[in-house]
């Protein structure tokens, strides 16, 4: 495990290595490809009808991903880039504080 507080770069394989599937941040088990996995469902929101059956899939998975992505340290780094994501992002967040 990566202590987030050292001064030097950290690579891909200093947080998980070769042949690890999970690794565990703030004490939840987060699965490799959970990152690359939500940035294909946000830009596959993106191109989905509002509201649609499809768009409503990949909200619900996008806001699975949330709590993992905030153990992570993604969501302190990086913004949302649209109104949409931010809510779908938001509704995560509050899924988490109930």
């Amino acid at each position: 495990m990566v202590d987030s507080t050292q001064a030097r770069p950290v690579g891909a394989a200093d947080v998980l290595a070769d042949g690890v599937e999970t690794a565990v941040f703030e004490g939840r088990e987060v699965r490799k490809g959970t990152v690359a996995a939500f940035v294909a469902n946000a830009r596959a929101l993106e191109r989905a009808v509002e509201g649609s059956p499809e768009s409503r899939r990949l909200e619900e998975q996008l806001r699975r991903a949330v709590p993992d992505l905030r153990s992570i340290g993604v969501l302190e780094v990086f913004a949302p880039r649209t109104p949409r994501l931010a809510a779908v992002i938001d509704g995560g967040e509050r899924a988490r504080d109930r």
